[in-house]
């Protein structure tokens, strides 16, 4: 067995497991130094870290036991079998978006269509990109590691050690993509008992612009645990749609961890949507590292069932004249138990810093929980920082007034929980996907 573990806080057939798994991948001759070096960093830095526990402030409120207790096996190879037009559902009915598709954690060219990608953007999948891609690739791919930290973050250290496919995206300067990105990672029936890291880096240069769409979605209701890191690098002046869509299997386990370095004026605008798995975290950190930049924040999570949905935002003003913006929103039906915990950390230096946090829960049910936590850590004294939380149910007096006009009682509460929803799925610039995010929330709960 593996002594990469030595001393970790991991034990038993969990220990044995990761540590065979490691020790498979890592006698992959063909893999670079470099990248075996990184991998080995990794584990050996999960080994310490183990997986967190809800004694972790950032974890208090979601136990990670159901996937700590499981034995998963690295799909390593390229597996399953997917058509071509089982794609379509979830494509939101658009055809003309650039698509690439990961079927069970691996890159499927043959139902990809990267050869559609306009002039000023390159695409590799990762797995070729450290062995085989264009000296520019590989310039790219040399950045893997340098924006999302393992060092504090298990599920990070995680996927660096085990990272073995990906998109690879890099946006050349003064470029505006005019059509999205669509990144769609598919799990079949064979992915069962699997378990997949996908690791995406995207590059955007100056003064350019692109919608990047990252979908997680599952055509079985097979166990498995999607284990997702995507670094964003965004340069002077660049402007990045980036929508993640989780829609995994009701079985499944999702952990997925956007980080994002901006720099000098840039805007990165995110979305977060999440009505899939049994156990979800979903995380997005952003460093505001240039002066003017501005990330704004959105998300919707519509749970029902015995799902477990935690969603944790950060922000870092580190430079000044940077602005945040952000707004989530939670749909919370049967026995579900939704998490927020958003943060809002200005530097010292950051001053001129304008910041608004909001976070609504809807609770359809009595049984329906939710733990929420905004938080602002200012260490600058010129600054405009708000942030705020409501928890409620639906309004009784509203209901009645639907009901007294002849609307039924399970037609008015649809109504009146997409109503609720409305105003962060309005937020959405691409059509095709903000109508049938619209459709889906109006059927979510019938």
């Amino acid at each position: 067995m593996s002594t990469a573990l030595a001393g970790s806080p991991l034990t038993g057939m969990a220990l044995d497991g990761y540590a065979g798994a490691f020790d498979e991948l890592m006698s992959d001759a063909s893999a670079p130094a470099s990248l075996q070096s990184m991998r080995r960093a990794a584990f050996d830095r999960f080994g310490v870290l183990g997986f967190p526990t809800t004694k972790n402030e950032d974890w208090h409120f979601t136990s990670v036991a159901p996937i700590a207790e499981q034995e998963f096996t690295l799909l390593a190879a390229r597996s399953g079998n997917i058509r071509r037009e089982e794609l379509e559902r979830f494509a939101f009915g658009a055809h003309d978006w650039h698509t690439l598709v990961f079927v069970n954690g691996r890159y499927a060219p043959e139902l990809s269509e990267s050869a559609t990608l306009p002039t000023g953007v390159t695409f590799c999948d990762l797995a070729t990109a450290w062995t085989e891609s264009p000296s520019v690739v590989n310039h790219v791919v040399n950045q893997v590691g340098t924006i999302a930290s393992y060092d504090a973050h298990a599920f990070t250290a995680l996927n660096t050690a085990f990272m073995l496919d990906g998109a690879v995206l890099q946006i050349a300067k003064d470029t505006e993509v005019a059509r999205p990105i669509h990144l769609l990672f598919v799990t079949d029936a064979v992915a069962a008992k699997g378990m997949m890291h996908p690791r995406n880096l995207i590059v955007v240069g100056k003064h350019s612009k692109a919608t990047i769409i990252e979908s997680y979605v599952s055509t079985s209701d097979a166990m498995y645990l999607t284990n997702a890191v995507t670094e964003v690098s965004l340069g002077d002046g660049a402007t990045v749609q980036h929508y993640k869509l989780q829609r995994e299997g009701a079985r499944a386990f999702h952990v997925g961890t956007i980080d994002v370095r901006q720099a000098r004026d840039s805007h990165y605008v995110s979305f977060s949507f999440a009505t899939g798995a049994a156990l979800a975290r979903s995380n997005v950190y952003s460093t505001l590292d240039g002066e003017g930049s501005g990330a704004t924040l959105n998300g919707l999570y519509m749970l029902d069932g015995a799902q477990h949905s935690d969603h944790q935002t950060q922000i870092i003003h580190a430079q000044p004249n940077t602005f945040s913006r952000e707004l989530y929103k939670a749909v919370l039906d049967g026995h579900s138990h939704g998490v927020f915990n958003g943060k809002v950390y200005v530097h010292p230096i950051a001053q001129k810093t304008d910041g608004k946090q909001t976070n609504k829960t809807l609770l359809l049910s009595p049984t329906a929980q939710v733990d929420t936590k905004p938080q602002l850590e200012i260490f600058a004294d010129d600054v405009k920082c708000t942030h705020g939380a409501t928890i409620g149910q639906i309004d009784q007096m509203a209901l009645f007034y639907l009901k007294s006009r002849g609307i039924d009682n399970a037609l008015a509460r649809r109504l009146l929980t997409y109503a609720f929803a409305a105003d962060v799925l309005e937020t959405l610039e691409v059509d095709a996907v903000r109508e049938g995010l619209e459709r889906m929330t109006l059927e979510r709960f019938v």
